[in-house]
């Protein structure tokens, strides 16, 4: 079927064309465009982060070396730098991320099946943010402390198939909490955050409306024990108890219950307290629950170390948010041509092939057959186990 076509022109041919378009069309991106549109800037980005480049400099000395293949990848228009910028300086980035969050559903759906828990059929995210170091002088914009700056990637990140499900991109002085107000809750699902995010006005809200938290317990917790429930010992519960909040302000914000766990963790030798709205599961699952919240940060090791998203090839709003958006989505698209074509490799291998082989008219499938390609140890146990979806 793919005979002829390069790997990249595979790559992008899995991508939704006429949803595209409709993005294009809702913000005008194309509006007055004489040459290198929307897709073709779409492409070029995707290129640039499918093969890790540097700069646009990088980008043009590239793309030019490849002249000749270009046409036949969908980009009909002269590449240079000072187009490149221009375009992510001026099109609206909320192009990409419409697109982005498109690929997200697609992703989602085909991935629905994935599992975390086999006791739990309800959705479990993990809610994060990392923070990218930037300079004052480059990103004004971006102002995080007197002396530099600094772009927060939040992120709401689906744990039972590392999609990433709620993207927002601010400043570094946006308060992690503050995106608890932007999202839109799942009735159901279970939402894995740490202490930053302990504000028990906003936590209250979700479970109003049917959702369920889990997260540590700050230090000057202050609280009023109404029952204590059994426990096994054996198995690191050191107590489970239900709790109304004591002081004037947290219980008034929140009114009910809450459940109050606390687990020795033998592998870190660490005594955790958790707290959280369910009562029905067991209390070791919770603790277990919140124990997979590291996946998310190795998430976003992952991205930094294998995505184009520590440093920019612009310095505006626009640029950086373009740049970030067209990464999440390209990090999507392998992992919805992953499932669909069966690859067993980790994420991490098929970008590494790719970008190698990104101009060879070879099918996709065939690279990972076993006849071509011996898998090996090409990251960290950690990566390996977050990736082999």
């Amino acid at each position: 079927m793919n005979q002829g076509q390069t790997v990249f022109t595979q790559i992008m041919s899995y991508l939704p064309r006429h949803s595209f378009r409709k993005c294009v069309n809702k913000y005008q991106g194309n509006y007055k465009v004489r040459s290198f549109s929307c897709w073709e800037q779409f492409l070029v980005m995707a290129f640039a982060q499918l093969t890790y480049r540097e700069s646009l400099r990088d980008i043009e000395t590239c793309l030019r070396a490849m002249q000749n293949k270009l046409h036949h990848i969908g980009i009909q228009s002269n590449i240079s730098r000072s187009t490149i910028a221009d375009a992510n300086e001026k099109r609206d980035w909320k192009i990409y991320a419409d697109f982005a969050n498109i690929l997200i559903k697609e992703a989602k759906e085909l991935y629905r099946d994935e599992k975390l828990f086999d006791e739990l059929d309800e959705t479990i995210y993990a809610l994060d943010s990392t923070t990218i170091d930037s300079c004052l002088s480059l990103f004004p914009w971006a102002k995080f402390r007197s002396t530099k700056s600094a772009i927060k990637m939040h992120t709401l990140l689906n744990l039972q198939n590392n999609i990433p499900a709620f993207i927002s991109i601010t400043d570094g002085s946006v308060h992690d909490v503050n995106i608890l107000d932007e999202l839109i809750t799942e009735i159901g699902a279970f939402y894995i955050i740490d202490r930053g995010y302990t504000d028990f006005e906003r936590l209250y809200k979700l479970n109003i409306n049917n959702a369920y938290f889990v997260t540590r317990a700050k230090s000057n917790l202050q609280f009023q024990r109404v029952y204590s429930h059994q426990i096994d010992k054996s198995q690191g519960l050191i107590c489970d108890q239900s709790i109304f909040l004591k002081n004037y302000y947290p219980s008034k914000s929140y009114p009910d219950k809450l459940r109050r766990i606390k687990y020795f963790d033998a592998d870190n030798d660490k005594r955790l307290v958790f707290i959280t709205n369910n009562f029905s599961l067991p209390a070791l699952t919770i603790a277990n629950l919140y124990k997979q919240r590291w996946q998310i940060e190795l998430f976003f090791k992952w991205i930094k170390q294998n995505l184009k998203i520590k440093s920019f090839y612009g310095n505006s709003f626009n640029a950086v948010k373009t740049q970030i958006w067209i990464a999440v989505s390209v990090y999507v698209l392998l992992a919805i041509i992953k499932k669909k074509l069966k690859i067993e490799h980790s994420l991490y291998t098929l970008l590494q092939v790719v970008s190698i082989l990104i101009f060879e008219k070879t099918p996709i499938i065939s690279m990972f057959s076993e006849n071509n390609y011996t898998n090996s140890s090409e990251c960290s146990d950690n990566q390996l186990f977050l990736f082999n979806l």
